[in-house]
Parts: C-alpha cells; structure tokens; sequence
C-alpha cells in the first residue's frame, strides 16, 4: 500500500501545486473536522472525495482501501465503545438499547451513550482521515519534509523522519523478496506449513532489514554525510484561480454551517 500511495502521490493531477498551500488547506480542514458538529464532518468527507477522485484523478478503489484500511483501528474499538456489563440481573431503566447477553450475575447490553459515542468519532475520524488522505495522495513525501522545514520544523525530527520513510521501503522489500522465495520453495502450504513459514519469515526479515540498512549508512557515509541530510530546494507551484476560489467558498460554507449549528443548539 505504501508503494502504491507513493507512486499516486508523484502522477496525480495536483502534483503541481504549491504543497505549502495543499498543506495549509488540509489543516484548516483537519481543524474544523475536529471540532465541529456531524454534518460539518459528513460534508468535508464528501468534498474530500471529490479533490481526491476527481480533481487529483485518484483511482476511487485505491482512495477507499486506504480509508478502510484505517477504520480498522476504529472498528477495533467500537466494541469497548458500545457494550456495557453491569453485575446482576436488572437492568437501569432507559440506559439500554438492546441486551446482548441477561444471566442472574450479570447483564451486557448496549448503550445509548455508546452508540452516540461510537457514531461521532466514527465521523471525526472518517472527516480528519479524509483531509490527511487529500494530503497523501496529492503531495510526495519529499514536498512534505520541504514544507516542514519550510516551517523551521527541528533537523533531526526531520532526518529521523526521513530515514524512517526510507526504512519502511526496504522493510516491505525484504518482507516481498522473503515471501517469494519460500512460496517458490513450495512453502505457505497448509495452515500448519503457513504459521511455521510466517516465523521464520519474520525471524530472517529483521537480520535481512539490518544488514540492509546496515548497508545504506555506509552508502552515506561513503557519499560524504556529514550527520546531516540536506534536502532539495522547495519550490513553490502555482495554485489555479479555480481551486482558491472552490477551496475558499467552500471553507466559508462549512464555517458558516458550524456556526448556525451552533447558534441552534444542535449536538
């Protein structure tokens, strides 16, 4: 997935604008999606969407595996979320929405706090996932560190930033090139064949990822580092009077929507 988001992020159709302004327009939004009400969320969502799949031209395939991908961490605590025990065989009145399990020791029920809960960080979630994804897919991650130093981000957050993203890429290499080796060698075969294979996958995955990046630290220092990596210069790309004005209206609306929400009284 990373390879994949990498290589979309380099030929989408926004490559070329400025990433400090692609930036600044992700935050103001990431901003807003956290502290504004649902239907602020569920229009940001949408309207994210819409820069993703059709002004950057973001297979809508690749756009929803990743968001999906990332509700997963979400989904694994909705259960903690939702489902409340209480000892004993009774119930409080009004607190529940649907009993899952009644003994005489002991209840589980769903409650409705818990469902309100889970429903509103599932839309913070989905409206602050779906500006860092405008991000993603629409600015290489050489552009970000730029922005970043741009910034006055500190240098070494940076560079250990950078060596990290460089690390990930030879992880997921050496995990391929592994995996493709033992299927070659007939392994992965059987539930029993998989988990002994997965083991020694991930055994020889970290030796292997070591003397590779072992190996890339002398490719460095024998290139001159001199414990410090220097960027490329930014530089600044156009942003067509289209966009501004689409991106500034539309601000605009989600801010004035929050705040007559707001002036209603409505949760």
């Amino acid at each position: 997935m990373i390879r994949l988001i990498d290589s979309l992020s380099y030929s989408n159709r926004l490559r070329g604008m400025s990433p400090m302004w692609k930036c600044g327009f992700a935050a103001a939004l990431f901003i807003l999606s956290y502290g504004s009400h649902p239907p602020v969320q569920a229009a940001i969502f949408a309207w994210m969407i819409v820069w993703v799949v059709r002004y950057a031209r973001i297979p809508l395939k690749a756009h929803m595996v990743m968001l999906g991908t990332a509700c997963l961490f979400f989904i694994a605590s909705v259960p903690a979320l939702l489902i409340e025990i209480q000892p004993g065989s009774a119930v409080a009145p009004g607190s529940s929405m649907f009993v899952l399990w009644s003994r005489p020791y002991g209840s589980v029920y769903v409650t409705e706090t818990g469902l309100h809960t889970a429903e509103t960080l599932f839309m913070r979630a989905a409206a602050c996932l779906s500006a860092v994804s405008f991000i993603m897919f629409t600015t290489p991650v050489a552009e970000l560190f730029q922005v970043m130093k741009r910034l006055r981000f500190p240098v070494l957050a940076l560079e250990l930033m950078l060596i990290t993203y460089r690390f990930l890429f030879i992880l997921t290499e050496t995990a391929h090139d592994l995996y493709t080796a033992q299927r070659a060698r007939g392994g992965h075969n059987g539930f029993r064949g998989r988990l002994n294979d997965t083991a020694m996958l991930i055994v020889r995955l970290f030796a292997k990822t070591m003397h590779r990046y072992k190996g890339l630290s002398h490719g460095l220092v024998s290139r001159g580092f001199t414990e410090e990596i220097r960027l490329a210069p930014y530089r600044a790309g156009t942003v067509p009077a289209r966009y501004r004005l689409e991106s500034g209206i539309g601000v605009a609306i989600l801010l004035l929507l929050e705040c007559w929400l707001r002036w209603r009284g409505i949760v």
